[in-house]
C-alpha cells in the first residue's frame, strides 16, 4: 500500500511520506482547533444562527483556513513543492484558476 501511495504522489522516501502524513494530522486539528475562535471573532455560533447553517459555515472556514496553513506547515517540514500541487488541483477544483 505504501508503495502505491510512493508512486502516486511521485515521491520516493520513506522518510518523506511520513513527513506528509505528519503535515497533514497537523494541518487537520490547527484547523479545526482555529476555526472556533474565528467563528467567534466573525460572530457565528449557534446562539444567532441556525445550527445548519452554523455548521456550513463552520466546514467552510475549516476548508479555507485548512489551505492556508497546509501551505505553512509544508514550508517547516520541507514540502513546499508536494504540497502546494495539493493546493493548486483543490483550489482548481473550487472553480478558481491559478
Amino acid at each position: 500500500m505504501l508503495s502505491k501511495l510512493k508512486t502516486r504522489w511521485g515521491i520516493n522516501s520513506n522518510l518523506q511520506i511520513l513527513k506528509i502524513f505528519i503535515v497533514f494530522g497537523i494541518t487537520g486539528s490547527t484547523a479545526a482547533w482555529l476555526s472556533e475562535p474565528i467563528c467567534n471573532f466573525f460572530g457565528i455560533n449557534t446562539d444567532n444562527l441556525n445550527i445548519i447553517i452554523y455548521w456550513f459555515a463552520r466546514i467552510i472556514l475549516i476548508t479555507v483556513v485548512y489551505q492556508f496553513i497546509l501551505i505553512f506547515v509544508a514550508l517547516l517540514f520541507g514540502e513546499f513543492k508536494f504540497f502546494w500541487r495539493f493546493v493548486k488541483k483543490f483550489i482548481n477544483l473550487s472553480g478558481l484558476k491559478i
